[in-house]
């Protein structure tokens, strides 16, 4: 059986090959399957086709998710970023049926993942498995490979739209609806699809990473997308499941389905090896400079100053150099004086407690090694043996980044503006922490770019099974939970300050697990869907008001996929 799992894992990282130089995905659907279930490696290749599509959807995802949460930001820098206003309405909760093209993307790329995984499942259930040295247990670990996939594509959507037609069949057109259904039938659809992926996908029974189930869900990635489902359904379909979502992160964690532990280090799930890592569940593969999709515009790519390749020695795989997107949302005014939201304020909420390892200035330590999230204040790098900084891209300044977000230019740090004007609009290249969460390391580094793209972590099963413990006052429990997780990343002579009771001193409560999830699972596409769960999504931070309204929890249906679809109707709240 190893060998199909092998080449699973190698198909689907060559998939991720696709599309490194443009922003156009190459899709694997179009063979016929008449004439292609000719060898051991079609079957395979074909189960796993959907999957780049799944990885290359990943970036509308991350800036729904974390545009609209409290967390990151995209100023105005400079004149940059503008885009007529867009950046400002995402922040805003200020989006309609015409606005850009993510919510429409998001929509589309969604069902056509769906749709892909679909054919592929119904594709499968016609192979004769037994002519090509596939096993009736490896056939079904493949089609279960795309129910967990669809199941995923679904949850997105059901997360961000809510309302959703049913696509059950590529082959018979008479199971799905042009129309939206209910959110409990795609509720109960999602949940189908995981049931039968529990019991039909390998369960990772050795530690050491996910060696040959590299790229592939598992029986513990299933499980954990079920939790997903339940914990968020009081959101979805007005039910609380959070005992349920209990009782299934208990048995993943008693490893029920597979054998993970948290890793010593905070930055290990996101490393160059991270397959290596008993703490990630899931992950799309990359190889080496072959990992766009990741480093995609909208993902990871734009989180660092554009000149920050000098600073990380990173000169030979980066095309046209960085573009900063994404900053962190700021804590202090332009008088220095922290702001006094209980969201937003995203390095202040590191800050809390003393010695954060992910507080530190990101620094490329050689071998493989970093040490570090952050990017602040000047950013040092030798040339011709003189020691220069990395500059705005315009305009002739160093950079000196701030906590804040205003227009600093060259000003000395300490030094504040006398434009007290802090807002979305008015920022400059200083305006906001930047983050460096999977490492870029320099040119002659063997692991300079080569991370999976991390979907599913072992700390998200303890964090929800400690979010239901504190939901119903145990919260000591709780506290142990989320420690054996956040001791890593503090000094042990720190342990007793910085741990939860009672294993620590530090107090534990909804508000400071809202910023618990916040810190552990900073930037990685899920803040908007945590706040709206803790009720709080619809609140002022920083330049943001309060909603107008509560509809803007889920997204509208966007203009072109209402024209494209007639049969669908407007979210409620949105003019259609």
């Amino acid at each position: 059986m190893k060998r199909l799992y092998k080449i699973a894992a190698v198909s689907l990282a060559s998939l991720a090959l696709v599309g490194c130089t443009n922003l156009d995905e190459t899709l694997y659907d179009t063979v016929s399957s008449s004439n292609y279930y000719n060898t051991r490696d079609n079957v395979i290749a074909v189960a796993f086709r959907a999957f780049d599509h799944g990885y290359w959807s990943v970036q509308w995802r991350q800036v729904l998710n974390e545009e609209s949460g409290d967390q990151l930001i995209t100023p105005t820098r400079d004149g940059w970023f503008d885009d007529g206003g867009i950046w400002r309405r995402y922040h805003d909760h200020l989006w309609d049926v015409d606005m850009g093209h993510d919510i429409a993307d998001e929509w589309n790329n969604l069902f056509q993942g769906i749709e892909l995984c679909t054919v592929s499942i119904e594709e499968l259930q016609g192979v004769d498995f037994g002519r090509f040295n596939i096993s009736q247990e490896e056939g079904e670990n493949l089609i279960a490979q795309n129910r967990a996939l669809r199941a995923w594509f679904y949850l997105r959507a059901l997360d961000e739209f809510r309302n959703l037609p049913l696509v059950k069949s590529f082959n018979d057109q008479s199971q799905n609806t042009l129309s939206q259904v209910e959110p409990k039938v795609i509720y109960d659809y999602i949940k189908e699809d995981l049931d039968f992926c529990i019991h039909n996908l390998i369960k990772k029974e050795n530690t050491g990473g996910n060696g040959i189930l590299q790229g592939q869900f598992t029986q513990a990635a299933a499980a954990t997308l079920l939790a997903r489902l339940y914990i968020n359904a009081n959101v979805y379909i007005g039910e609380d499941h959070f005992a349920d979502a209990e009782a299934l992160c208990q048995e993943i964690l008693d490893g029920k389905y597979g054998t993970y532990k948290v890793a010593d280090r905070w930055d290990e799930a996101y490393d160059w090896n991270n397959e290596t890592s008993d703490e990630v569940i899931f992950a799309f593969p990359s190889s080496g400079a072959h990992s766009y999709h990741m480093w995609a515009r909208r993902t990871y790519w734009a989180t660092v100053p554009h000149q920050a390749g000098k600073y990380f020695n990173d000169q030979k795989s980066k095309a046209g150099g960085h573009n900063c997107m994404y900053a962190c949302s700021p804590s202090y005014d332009l008088n220095g004086v922290l702001y006094e939201y209980k969201l937003g304020m995203t390095v202040q909420k590191f800050r809390k407690y003393p010695g954060d390892e992910r507080l530190k200035l990101y620094k490329n330590l050689g071998n493989s090694k970093r040490e570090g999230m952050m990017l602040f204040g000047k950013l040092p790098y030798k040339e011709d043996g003189v020691t220069k900084y990395v500059k705005a891209p315009q305009m002739p300044y160093e950079l000196c980044i701030r906590d804040a977000v205003g227009q600093f230019y060259d000003l000395p740090e300490g030094q504040w503006p006398s434009n007290k004007d802090s807002r979305m609009e008015n920022g400059d290249m200083n305006s906001g922490y930047h983050f460096v969460k999977y490492p870029m390391y320099s040119d002659d580094d063997i692991g300079q770019i080569e991370s999976d793209y991390v979907e599913i972590r072992l700390p998200e099963v303890i964090y929800m099974l400690a979010e239901c413990k504190v939901r119903k006052g145990d919260v000591s429990t709780a506290g142990k939970l989320l420690n054996t997780v956040r001791k890593r990343n503090y000094p042990k002579a720190n342990h007793t300050q910085v741990l939860y009771a009672p294993d620590g001193n530090a107090t534990l409560d909804m508000e400071e697990m809202l910023d618990e999830w916040g810190r552990e699972f900073f930037a990685e596409g899920r803040r908007r869907i945590d706040l709206i769960r803790f009720g709080r999504f619809t609140e002022a931070w920083w330049d943001k008001n309060p909603d107008p309204g509560d509809h803007t929890i889920i997204f509208p249906i966007m203009r072109k996929v209402l024209d494209a679809n007639p049969a669908l109707k407007q979210n409620p709240g949105y003019n259609s």
